[in-house]
């Protein structure tokens, strides 16, 4: 039976038809309460075991009723239950898998084009003014400034850079790694300005100093496997623009924990070096002394 066919019966069933919010409100609430009898015979299940020999029968009556208030609410806020199942399902689908990520570069030159792979050292200092500093070289040259907390407090964000490798290596995409060693598009000026300009750089870094933000109160993603989705499609919001809109929340997931993993291993030996691999979706650790 397809949904809308479901939807079209279960309307000539429904006993209070209206749309006002009294009405909307008797189904929210028995939406809520099927929802509760569900959990109860499964409580039930639990309990008693193979003496419970009603329970698939009841879990099913009981299901169904579920649906049936799924079906007219959606009828009375002017909803289409099929459409309703097509855009859960592209949902999930972005929540849980990953793209098999195809560079965005590839026929562009080579000088134009992110990293595959390399190894970035991350190497600690002191400034002449006693604050603790970051500077990241490859291939013997350095990228950008030496980096500080920028914080009052000693929290390590200037390791932040190897997000932006993470990035790299997980979404194919990071206009701050592009601005950092010189490979902007400038051969299309149309991509260069869109892609990896001012706006661009910006958005990438707020994503790491939220992501920084989430990951304080969530110890820093140590023995975290999975983030909030409000905050992954804070993310897909903010990166929509750009050609990283095609990444799934999946995809940002295992980037950010990629690169807080690399993060913590430098944040803990005060430095090191980290290997990027674009083909296995990879930034490794790498003590300073291997």
């Amino acid at each position: 039976m397809k949904f809308r066919t479901f939807q079209e019966a279960a309307r000539q069933t429904d006993q209070l038809a209206g749309t006002d919010l009294a009405d909307i409100a008797v189904h929210l609430l028995g939406l809520v309460g099927e929802a509760g009898s569900v959990a109860t015979e499964y409580k039930k299940l639990l309990r008693d075991g193979p003496a419970h020999t009603a329970a698939k029968v009841r879990i099913r009556e009981e299901l169904g009723d579920v649906l049936w208030y799924t079906a007219t609410l959606a009828t009375k806020l002017g909803l289409d239950l099929d459409d309703v199942a097509r855009a859960n399902l592209v949902k999930t689908r972005d929540r849980w898998m990953r793209t098999t990520a195809e560079p965005f570069d590839d026929q562009y030159p080579e000088a134009e084009r992110l990293p595959r792979a390399g190894t970035f050292e991350f190497v600690a200092s002191v400034s002449e003014t006693g604050r603790l500093t970051v500077q990241v070289r490859n291939d013997g040259r350095w990228l950008g400034d030496p980096l500080t907390d920028n914080s009052h407090v000693d929290d390590g964000y200037r390791f932040h850079d190897v997000f932006h490798l993470a990035y790299t290596a997980v979404l194919g995409w990071s206009p701050v790694t592009r601005k950092l060693m010189g490979r902007k598009r400038k051969s299309n000026p149309e991509v260069d300005e869109a892609e990896d300009g001012g706006r661009a750089i910006v958005s990438e870094e707020g994503i790491a100093l939220a992501a920084f933000a989430y990951a304080t109160s969530h110890n820093y993603l140590d023995g975290v496997t999975r983030l909030d989705f409000p905050f992954l499609n804070f993310i897909k919001d903010i990166t929509a623009p750009y050609e990283v809109g095609v990444r799934t929340a999946a995809d940002w997931e295992q980037a950010i924990l990629t690169g807080f993993a690399a993060w913590r291993a430098l944040r803990d030996n005060n430095g090191g070096a980290v290997i990027l691999d674009a083909a296995s979706r990879s930034i490794t650790f790498q003590d300073s002394g291997a």
